[in-house]
């Protein structure tokens, strides 16, 4: 982002507009503020749009309501999805606040606009897409498959599995646990200690329980590649192709290896066709499905919203409910009625 206010900058600003380039300045020096995917999807909605405005012979930085309005509608236009561009509009108004501007989008010529779009989107048939889900079914049939085959790369898979599911995390979270995050039980089970998530950010740990199954397998993983005398390492590390495990302590596993390691578990749990398609993108299981997995399994087992919220750390209901809603669909109070109602 630091392109903006240099020599040729993503976003056309005036020269003389030394106010407006010194808040951008100061909104880049301070990004860590924001997470690294909030700001890679700010950069990228920056650069589609400058080449919209461009093309177009719009601003980008300020915008004015009526040149959102058309872009918003041009977003549709191309085929994304109403989520999509939803984020867009967000952040838009995210830029223009941090630049000290008013965003666009407070004005009724945007709302209208957003109504439309999501009224047309709804009567098209879109749905929230959302990735296919990973069961405690399917974490026995992947440990059953790769029971005969302890390599390290299996015994790493199947925990980094087991500690996704327990814990509802995203894997982006997962990664980031350390051996030194490892505490245990009196009865011998492990305690997780994480730092922070998407949706927790405060100085007071985020405490993880494992079961006794789960503790066991990743037990098994640090026992065998050796990271129990290495507390700054973190828990799940790449292993070279000559089998050895390549102790890592500055980063994570990077997303495209830990994607990988849902992949190889679809195959080896016998799953060959893919899933029917959703929003053309979940085929089979990817980085979310863990979570949505165990979130499902939880309400099945009849444990309340409020209690499956707090073991995913989600902050609205409305966003657990998008996981569960096909579980939850005959628990309503109309269903109970007529289930109920006397001959």
């Amino acid at each position: 982002m630091d392109e903006i206010v240099t020599a040729a900058p993503l976003l056309p600003l005036s020269t003389t507009d030394d106010d407006l380039a010194q808040r951008l300045r100061e909104f880049v020096q301070d990004k860590d503020a924001f997470s690294p995917n909030t700001w890679r999807q700010l950069l990228s909605v920056m650069r589609v749009c400058h080449r919209w405005a461009l093309a177009n012979g719009r601003s980008l930085l300020p915008m004015s309501p009526e040149d959102l309005r058309d872009y918003l509608s041009y977003l549709q236009s191309i085929g994304r999805a109403s989520s999509t561009i939803g984020t867009h509009q967000s952040l838009i108004a995210m830029l223009h606040r941090n630049a000290g501007l008013v965003p666009p989008s407070t004005s009724p010529l945007v709302s209208r606009a957003r109504k439309k779009i999501n009224r047309v989107a709804v009567i098209s048939g879109e749905r929230t897409g959302q990735a296919v889900p990973f069961h405690i079914s399917d974490l026995q049939k992947v440990e059953a498959a790769w029971a005969e085959n302890q390599t390290l790369q299996n015994l790493r898979d199947l925990a980094f599995l087991h500690v996704a599911y327990s814990t509802l995390m995203r894997i982006s979270e997962v990664a980031r646990f350390r051996v030194g995050d490892i505490m245990r039980a009196e009865d011998g089970r492990i305690i997780l200690e994480g730092s922070w998530t998407k949706t927790l950010l405060d100085t007071g740990s985020l405490v993880k329980a494992l079961s006794a199954k789960s503790s066991a397998v990743l037990t098994r993983w640090l026992i065998a590649s050796g990271l129990t005398g290495e507390p700054e390492a973190f828990l799940f590390c790449p292993i070279h192709r000559s089998g050895k495990v390549l102790i890592a302590t500055r980063q994570p596993m990077s997303t495209p290896a830990l994607k990988s390691i849902f992949t190889r578990a679809w195959q080896v749990a016998g799953q060959s066709a893919t899933a029917r398609p959703n929003k053309n993108r979940y085929r089979r299981w990817s980085g979310h499905s863990a979570r949505v997995g165990a979130a499902q399994d939880l309400a099945r087992k009849g444990y309340s919203v409020a209690q499956i919220m707090q073991e995913g750390t989600w902050k609205k209901p409305e966003t657990l409910m998008r996981y569960i809603r096909y579980v939850e669909a005959h628990k309503g109070a109309m269903v109970d009625l007529m289930e109920n109602v006397d001959e």
